[in-house]
């Protein structure tokens, strides 16, 4: 047991305290502290904070307002309207910043008409308040889905008991429920701003044609350009300063979670709140939001890879196959698959592994040894990608990794492997240790029976994280644009590419198909737990 915690420990020690140490020891002579004062520093900083904050603000607002209205509510088609609503949570956000430029971009058929009648755009996605917009668009599932875990362990007693009282079914939602979901709201914001703070994907599609720069896309830029002297290090000082600022959120969370409550869910089924004659409007509402923000997207992707080219009107005419075909033979963006499904698998394989060994340990271990270990594994969740791909790359010279693609791998190995440790501790940490104590009284080692039992009990959500490990790196960006190399693109990075060069169908075409894959994903997972 002792050989398989310290074997994981430098398992952990090389994917993650490693490259984090890499990035504080580059930074920490403070040779690069001016760059932090420069004036394009200040101003992606700024921009950065404003749009992670305001998108977080937006989707805990609007994940709660669908969580308590399909939570709590008789909202007519509340399991479709589910699904749907969580459906942006599958689709890479540089694909939805693709997709939302057929809806509200320069070209779009609303703003080609609206142009025609009033001489201008009705609004155009580019700039601050689209990136704000679409950072919105992809988060608020994540909020979705913390407050309806929370939602499930308050007693609907307590609402009941309110409108008993003569409070109206809002006033006793905003009076009795709001206030306990505060903790899973306040780390829903945190979670949301940290993942925001660093996104580069819609920034950088979104935002730098209106010239609004982020960090994540100031970080591409000096790496990309050569602009300034020392890159790696002003880049390091950058990606520190981030790393202060997400550890320092994840204390805040922490602190606030020691003074929440914990409330048992009643053991009385759910009674649901009738909307009585709004029920109707409601349900029209709702149907109309969700589909907008989650079929409206697909529709305009597939208008962009259908139509000859952009802003033509939407007649049969103009109708064409050629950029899908074109898309589908293209070598660059075939190439770019075949090396992401290589990297997403040899991932998958080997966060399903090591995660399967620390989940089994943090759960079934005791000492600080192996709560030490679980803590350590767990921090790259709360690193922004930008940091990670940073630290990779000042260590990637002296381990020989620099320009191949096996740099992408152990990135996305330090990056997802906290994804399987969830999903295997989370079980096994609600199994009882009997049948491990029943082996070792029939003569088994400790080892052994960990081996046996925990093990293969963990299996299942072993594989179930290794899964969801491909699926996540098969459409990665932010790693993959910043860890480039000659032969090793991905097909994140090959969308990116035609998007940035003008082949706006071809990347329509792949953006479409990546984004119809994801759904069908979470589908299939759907079915299989309905």
């Amino acid at each position: 047991m002792d050989a398989l915690t310290l074997a994981l420990w430098l398992a952990c020690g090389a994917f993650v305290l490693l490259p984090i140490g890499s990035i504080l020891v580059l930074a920490g002579d403070g040779s690069q502290l001016g760059v932090l004062l420069q004036g394009d520093v200040i101003e992606a900083g700024v921009n950065s904070l404003v749009s992670a904050t305001a998108s977080a603000l937006a989707a805990v607002t609007i994940g709660t307002v669908f969580a308590i209205l399909l939570e709590r509510t008789d909202l007519p088609g509340r399991g479709a309207l589910r699904l749907l609503a969580l459906s942006p949570l599958l689709v890479p956000p540089f694909v939805g910043a693709i997709a939302w430029l057929g809806i509200a971009g320069p070209t779009s058929p609303v703003n080609l008409w609206w142009r025609g009648m009033f001489g201008g755009p009705l609004w155009s996605i580019y700039g601050a308040d689209g990136v704000i917009m679409l950072l919105t668009v992809h988060s608020y599932p994540i909020t979705m889905l913390i407050v309806t875990a929370a939602l499930r362990r308050i007693p609907t007693d307590l609402e009941q008991a309110a409108r008993v009282g003569g409070a109206s079914p809002l006033r006793a939602i905003l009076s009795i429920t709001v206030p306990l979901l505060r903790p899973a709201l306040t780390s829903s914001f945190i979670l949301i701003a940290v993942g925001n703070l660093a996104d580069f994907g819609i920034p950088s599609i979104i935002g730098l044609p209106e010239r609004y720069v982020t960090l994540a896309t100031l970080v591409y830029r000096y790496l990309q350009s050569g602009t300034v002297d020392e890159p790696l290090a002003v880049v390091a000082t950058i990606g520190v300063v981030l790393l202060v600022i997400a550890a320092l959120a994840l204390l805040v969370d922490a602190l606030l979670g020691r003074r929440a409550w914990q409330l048992d869910s009643s053991s009385a089924p759910i009674e649901r709140m009738p909307l009585g004659r709004a029920r109707l409007p409601w349900g029209i509402t709702m149907w109309a939001v969700v589909l907008t923000l989650t079929v409206l997207p697909l529709l305009a992707l597939l208008t962009q890879t259908l139509l000859r080219a952009p802003g033509v009107p939407l007649t049969w005419e103009n109708l064409t196959l050629d950029h899908l075909v074109r898309a589908m033979t293209s070598a660059n963006a075939l190439a770019g698959a075949a090396n992401s499904v290589m990297l997403a698998t040899l991932a998958a394989l080997i966060c399903g592994m090591l995660g399967l060994g620390i989940g089994v340990v943090i759960t079934r271990a005791r000492g600080r040894a192996s709560r030490g270990l679980g803590a350590v594994a767990m921090v790259p969740q709360a690193v922004p990608g930008i940091v990670i791909a940073v630290a990779w790359l000042v260590l990637a010279p002296s381990l020989g990794l620099f320009n191949t693609p096996w740099l992408i791998l152990v990135a996305y190995v330090t990056s997802f492997t906290a994804l399987v440790v969830q999903a295997v501790a989370a079980p096994l940490s609600a199994t009882p240790e009997s049948a491990e104590e029943a082996a070792r009284i029939a003569g088994a080692g400790r080892l052994r029976a960990l081996v046996d039992i925990s093990c293969r009990m963990a299996l299942p959500a072993a594989i179930a994280g290794a899964v969801i490990v491909a699926v996540t790196a098969v459409r990665e960006l932010t790693l993959s644009v910043l860890l480039l190399s000659p032969g090793s693109q991905t097909l994140g990075v090959a969308i990116f590419s035609f998007q940035q060069a003008g082949a706006f169908s071809t990347a329509s075409a792949w953006s479409l198909i990546v984004a119809v894959l994801g759904i069908a994903v979470i589908g299939l997972a759907t079915r299989r737990t309905t």
